[in-house]
């Protein structure tokens, strides 16, 4: 019997945990690696008071992988409950908390959350992108005029057009499991989510964006649905696909999946060939013409990809949501 094959996905929020729903099932051998950028809500708080990684999106990422079952799911909901009250604890995800108070007694990023993923019984591996926070900042033009814009939120809600996209620190620290985990990567995922601060953050980072180079031939690059991200307000999945080939020139995906409604963009299907990757169509949006993918569809189109790559991947359920 074939071993299972080894699929890493990439992103942060929302995106991420959709494509995680989506691959969840095709293979025991599932690892995720996470933005630490953000700087708002529950999570930005505890990075201020504690100057820890934020925790929300790994969060995300390890109740997108809990067990199917009433334990998985049980703990899956304790992670993501919100306090709502009148004093500090509001607003709080129970996760972040959990999270923030296994690295302040252990002080080892990686192993925390390991142990919440134990928690959860997870079907798969979450890791950080850094050990660090990391801060985004970016060059944004809005009219005749260009300004730096600092921090996630700011970034991800500024108006106007992004030029270019800087983190710091320049060179943070990369866990090794995190490079490891690339460069053993039968399958790579990239995306959808917020493009600048989710998605090409990645590429800030040289180790990681070396090992996405790396696996180019291995990678399947998501294009988002919709146009209802700020960040990329007035721009096409084309603008996309070149915002990318700017900021990572050494890497080009083997594929990049698009969902129907804008397969016929103008020059996405000759910005994709000239990067000498495969444009892929599918129906991926979610019922209702909402700007988000659609789990199962996703996860056929995923299926389908690594089929034909000869992987060995099952068709096991695909999704805990709710």
């Amino acid at each position: 019997m074939s071993a299972p094959a080894r699929i890493v996905a990439l992103g942060g929020g929302h995106g991420l945990y959709t494509t995680l729903i989506a691959l969840r099932g095709l293979t025991t051998d599932l690892t995720a690696i996470v933005t630490v950028a953000d700087d708002g809500g529950s999570s930005g708080r505890l990075r201020r008071e504690m100057g820890i990684v934020p925790p929300g999106d790994l969060r995300m990422a390890l109740s997108a992988l809990c067990a199917d079952n009433e334990w998985g799911r049980t703990w899956r909901d304790v992670l993501q409950w919100r306090f709502a009250t009148d004093g500090p604890l509001d607003g709080h995800a129970v996760g972040n908390l959990l999270i923030a108070a296994l690295w302040d007694r252990d002080g080892d990023v990686v192993d925390g959350l390991d142990w919440v993923s134990r928690l959860l019984q997870a079907e798969g591996r979450v890791l950080p992108l850094s050990t660090v926070p990391l801060e985004v900042s970016a060059l944004v033009r809005h009219e005749s005029q260009v300004k730096e814009v600092v921090g996630q939120v700011a970034v991800a809600t500024a108006e106007g057009t992004i030029e270019e996209l800087r983190l710091r620190p320049a060179e943070p620290p990369v866990p090794a499991e995190t490079l490891r985990a690339l460069d053993e990567a039968d399958l790579v995922v990239l995306g959808p989510g917020s493009w600048y601060t989710s998605v090409l953050t990645h590429f800030k980072v040289a180790p990681v964006a070396a090992a996405l180079a790396g696996a180019s031939a291995r990678s399947v690059l998501v294009l988002n649905v919709g146009d209802d991200d700020e960040e990329t307000a007035g721009t096409s999945r084309a603008d996309d696909v070149r915002a990318l080939r700017m900021a990572a020139p050494a890497f080009a995906p083997a594929v990049v999946l698009v969902d129907a409604t804008h397969a016929d963009e103008p020059a996405l299907e000759s910005e994709v060939a000239g990067w000498g990757a495969r444009l892929e169509v599918a129906a991926l949006r979610a019922p209702g013409g909402a700007a988000a993918h659609d789990p199962a569809a996703l996860r056929a189109a995923l299926a389908r990809i690594a089929s034909e790559r000869s992987l060995a991947v099952t068709a096991g359920p695909g999704s805990v949501a709710g």
